[in-house]
């Protein structure tokens, strides 16, 4: 009888350790606890407290240490951040994933020098996240491959902040809203791009894309295409940083739909419906393509070239804007040209040319009220006289009443 009980003792306890190791397993995973398979780990959030069990904080740190990549899976729909959380360290990649009708993050509580997601590590994505109310950036990528997908990042400082060692950055169908900078490249991001998001009411910029001097990488263009951009302050600002800017629509912008500064911009194929100022601003920058673009309804100039050189302009359409293109002090060693563009209704003048002698071919100027060409000399303030000397090549210039053809070169 003894040996039987204590036969029957031996496997219950056996049972009992069974059972303990196999919980141990199931619960590891919601914990620090490492996985010991190479599949992707699933950590779930489930709490909308800023730490403990459950909440983003401690899926972060079970992620970022975890063997393979690993998949957060937000199962709340607002969570209050009291501290900065853990960077994103996990080298195989981490996917934070929000619910379906997408998760509220309020970082009102951060310091300005805090991001929300700092993304130190490639092959990072993050979707279906709204992160509001942050002091500083939202998201702060600092590595390679990381995708922004149905997020909407607003009230921040800046949205989505990409360092200048970043590439291949994919941010895609977001909403940038009340921010003062939607997005802010800082240098060249090869095979990076911005598609498809919805940028409003940004105080500063809906894109900031400014590097201190110019790399040189006219093959690394930061792709921007299918964006809607409307009642920012400036829709896009390039400096320095190679990008093409194509299928984008602009509305009632405050400043600029595009500033350009620097080199290596191609402005191709977009849309400025409407704007308080000009619709494309061209400043001290060498070498930019504006392309067949639609601008109109513009209280100033449709495009706006100031100390611009090598500029091309060409097969743009502007019409029933304050006024249509101006060239103002550029370099006279490297001309720009504007050609095949065509202007029509315009309050003011066609064409302004102000101390600068760019190339004027094939355009045409109808319906302007009150000059289609107008050509003026400029006396600085030293007293010395930068002259106007445009080359006129088979443009049609028409007023209200009457046509001028120019068919010969001009001085």
């Amino acid at each position: 009888m003894r040996i039987r009980r204590r036969t029957a003792g031996a496997i219950a306890a056996l049972a009992l350790l069974i059972i303990f190791v196999a919980l141990s397993r199931w619960f590891g995973p919601t914990r620090s606890a490492p996985v010991l398979s190479s599949a992707r780990l699933s950590v779930r959030v489930v709490a909308s407290a800023d730490s403990g069990p459950g909440s983003l904080r401690e899926a972060l740190f079970v992620a970022d240490a975890a063997p393979s990549a690993a998949s957060i899976l937000i199962e709340v729909d607002h969570i209050a951040l009291e501290s900065a959380l853990p960077p994103i360290v996990n080298a195989r990649g981490i996917d934070i994933v929000g619910p379906s009708a997408g998760v509220e993050i309020d970082a009102q509580a951060l310091t300005a020098n805090a991001a929300v997601l700092d993304v130190d590590a490639e092959n990072a994505a993050v979707s279906r996240v709204s992160i509001r109310h942050c002091p500083g950036a939202a998201v702060l990528v600092r590595a390679r491959r990381f995708h922004l997908t149905d997020s909407t990042l607003g009230g921040c400082d800046v949205g989505v902040e990409v360092a200048g060692n970043a590439s291949e950055v994919a941010l895609e169908r977001n909403h940038f809203d009340t921010n003062r900078l939607g997005i802010r490249f800082s240098g060249v991001s090869r095979n990076s791009e911005v598609v498809k998001n919805e940028f409003s009411g940004n105080t500063d910029a809906a894109m900031w894309l400014v590097a201190s001097q110019s790399s040189g990488a006219a093959d690394a263009s930061i792709n921007v295409h299918d964006n809607q951009f409307n009642g920012d302050r400036t829709g896009v600002v390039l400096g320095n940083v190679p990008a093409l800017l194509e299928h984008n629509d602009f509305t009632a912008m405050r400043e600029a739909a595009v500033h350009v500064v620097g080199e290596g911009a191609v402005v191709r194929n977009n849309r400025v419906l409407s704007g308080a100022a000009a619709g494309f601003v061209v400043e001290n920058a060498r070498g930019v393509l504006i392309e067949g673009n639609d601008l109109t309804h513009l209280d100033g100039y449709g495009v706006l070239l100031r100390g611009a050189a090598d500029t091309l302009l060409r097969s743009n359409r502007i019409h029933s804007c304050a006024y249509g293109i101006a060239f103002v002090l550029g370099e006279p060693q490297k001309p720009s040209t504007a050609t095949d563009n065509t202007l029509i209704d315009l309050k003011y003048d066609g064409i302004d040319v102000v101390g600068d002698s760019p190339v004027l071919r094939r355009n045409q100027v109808l319906q302007a009220r009150v000059a289609p060409l107008h050509v003026q000399d400029f006396t600085q303030p030293n007293g010395q006289t930068v002259h106007s000397q445009p080359l006129l090549d088979k443009n049609s210039f028409q007023t209200a009443a009457t046509a001028v053809a120019s068919q010969t070169p001009a001085h």
